[in-house]
């Protein structure tokens, strides 16, 4: 169980306390202190909460899957947990997701029923992919009731999921160089280049304070995101579909036009945070011109999954199709 910290407030405190209250006992948990600060050990202690717990101090923020990665291989576990420091898990959580792999034995990743905190509404039941390479929860504000049944889905959101080690030795672990944003997308659709599929666990349960560190809608999150989907497009789509995709982000801008003007939507949320349209055109630009200062490094991973690949490209294709979301969808929410 891996959870990364920046804020290390009272957040992390009733995260950890509903990890005490998990009927799965046999488990470690890792909290990654990003803040620069120690501000994870003086909450713990200050919380009674030190004791059994393993704790790594990073210097400066090393992101969100550099921190994963630092306690997947220090620990030896055979499956690995993601869980933000802003969700609270029911006492069923690990157990259920545990019972969803062994039910399924291909399945490599799974996906709880993550429910925004203070709502019966849903955050996600999985992810789904568009064509631009933009990610998007599925069921995200639908009823939790409407996503009661067990199924397949394309990966999980890395606020809470379970992986299975053995996908982390075929995939890779977290890119790094994600920094924030979008790396549970890229270790999804590189896990199923491997092979694997992933599972959606309705009976476990978190409940997410959503975007608690970075915001809702903040120009930090509006840059990672727009650059993070072109390095997920780059890295992992096949030709066919990466030459499609700049008409989808055309028409996803559209969109996102469209409900500005309606006051609704993503980018209507990063206008009333305070921002301008022109910073947010800004920060597009700027997302492209990090993609053509890494091209060479993406380039050479996205040879370096598909020689490793274990579906075709084809396979891979119908796998986008069978869980995607629109460029309105993804503008819209």
């Amino acid at each position: 169980m891996v959870i990364p910290t920046l804020a290390a407030d009272q957040r992390l405190v009733e995260c950890l306390r509903a990890l005490g209250r998990q009927t799965l006992a046999d488990f470690e948990i890792w909290v990654v202190d990003n803040s620069g600060l120690n501000r994870a050990r003086r909450t713990l202690e200050s919380a009674g909460l030190a004791s059994g717990i393993q704790l790594i101090e990073n210097h400066e923020n090393a992101g969100f899957g550099a921190a994963i990665n630092q306690a997947a291989r220090r620990s030896r576990a055979e499956f690995v947990a993601t869980l933000n420091d802003d969700a609270e898990a029911e006492p069923g959580w690990l157990a259920e997701m545990l019972a969803a792999l062994e039910r399924h034995p291909e399945a490599g990743m799974c996906a709880p029923q993550v429910r925004l905190a203070g709502r019966e509404a849903l955050d996600s039941a999985g992810m789904l992919i568009c064509g631009d390479g933009s990610s998007k929860q599925r069921g995200h504000l639908a009823r939790p009731q409407e996503y009661g049944g067990e199924a397949e889905v394309l990966f999980p959101s890395g606020s809470a999921a379970l992986y299975r080690r053995a996908v982390l030795d075929d995939a890779g672990l977290f890119d790094e160089g994600f920094f924030l944003y979008c790396e549970d997308t890229d270790l999804g659709l590189r896990a199923r280049w491997a092979g694997w599929t992933g599972v959606y666990a309705p009976r476990a349960v978190v409940r997410h304070h959503y975007s608690h560190s970075s915001g809702r809608a903040s120009a930090l999150k509006a840059y990672h995101v727009e650059r993070n989907r072109l390095f997920v497009l780059v890295k992992n789509f096949p030709a066919p579909l990466l030459c499609r995709a700049p008409f989808v982000t055309l028409t996803r801008y559209g969109w996102h036009l469209y409900y500005l003007l309606r006051n609704r939507g993503a980018a209507a949320g990063f206008r009333n945070e305070g921002n301008s349209a022109f910073q947010l055109a800004w920060f597009v630009a700027r997302a492209h011109a990090a993609v053509l200062l890494r091209l060479p490094r993406l380039w050479r991973e996205r040879n370096r999954i598909r020689r490793t690949a274990r579906i075709s490209a084809a396979e891979f294709s119908r796998l986008m199709r069978r869980h995607s979301i629109s460029a309105r969808e993804v503008a819209a929410l």
